[in-house]
This record gives structure tokens, sequence and C-alpha cells, in this order.
């Protein structure tokens, strides 16, 4: 299924280079929300293995690995539709990030969105995030999008080098 929207498109391995660039210009700034990074992380090398791994996993239905654009289809920030469960669960998580210079800009809250309309294109019944406790950022466009936290979970990932507590939103797509 091709996936194409005004702000959220699949990733290619055609992104790789532009997407290596943007991880590398906003290495500080996304450092406090991810886990710690070695060095290798940042080439081309690296990130063409995670973009063809994603791809992979998109090919068999278990995730969509989108880019999150802007208007002049430049690549701003990643959201990924993660661990999507079939059965009686019909589940999946969201996990996104978007760059320094359109931080607070709306690209979140937007490519949110979409990864809603995705994910009940999908037939998907829920979906769920997790934000550490003091990203009241992550937490607002969450909110904006209509998920409700329902619970903490702690020491829940290590981020930043520490275990981190991490409170729990779902969006239950009637």
């Amino acid at each position: 299924m091709e996936i194409q929207t005004d702000i959220t498109r699949i990733l290619r391995t055609e992104d790789v280079v532009e997407l290596t660039d943007l991880l590398c210009r906003n290495r500080s700034f996304l450092s406090p929300w991810d886990p710690e990074r070695d060095d290798d992380f940042f080439t081309v090398t690296k990130q063409h293995d995670i973009a063809r791994a994603s791809l992979d996993t998109y090919s068999d239905g278990s995730m969509v690995p989108l880019v999150i654009t802007d208007a002049k289809g430049t690549i701003v920030g990643r959201l990924n539709i993660n661990g999507i469960v079939r059965g009686a669960f019909q589940s999946a998580a969201i996990g996104y990030w978007v760059s320094e210079r359109v931080n607070g800009l709306g690209f979140a809250s937007a490519a949110v969105a979409e990864a809603i309309k995705i994910s009940t294109s999908l037939g998907l019944h829920r979906l769920q995030a997790e934000t550490l406790i003091h990203n009241k950022s992550s937490q607002r466009v969450l909110e904006k999008n209509g998920f409700t936290l329902y619970g903490l979970a702690p020491k829940y990932l290590k981020i930043a080098g520490t275990w981190q507590d991490h409170l729990l939103f779902q969006r239950i797509n009637e």
C-alpha cells in the first residue's frame, strides 16, 4: 500500500543521505529524548541499514515508517507506526521526532494526526505512545490528537543514558 499525505510519506532508501544530515544537525537537540547513540548511528551506512530494516518490516505489515516533510518536500522529521499487532489486539505504537528548526510549528501534531488516519485505514483499534514525564511538548501533541493518559511506566526506557519513567498515552479509534 502506498501511503502519502500532505505532511507524511513512506520512508525511501533515497531519503537516507538527507535524513543522516538532518540527524547530524539535530544530534544535540534530540539527545535528551533518545537512547545514547554512538557515532556510527550518524552515518549514511547505519541509516541505510535502519531504513532497509524498516522497509522490510513495512513489507511484512508490522510497521509503517514515515518521514515528515514541509511544504517543499524537505524532510523535517520521522514518525513510525511500530509493532502492529493483529488478531484481537489490532494495536500499534507511534514514535516521532521533528528537527529543532521546525519544533513548535505544528509539524509533529499534523504528522500524528496523519498517523491516526493511516492507523484507521489499516483497521487498527488502538494507538499508543509514551513520553518522558518532562516532555510536555510531546504530551501536548498527543492530547491535541485525542490521546489520553492511562498510566505510568517506571524506568521504562533507557534515554540519554538513564532508565527513565514514561507516561503512557493511548487513542482508541472508534
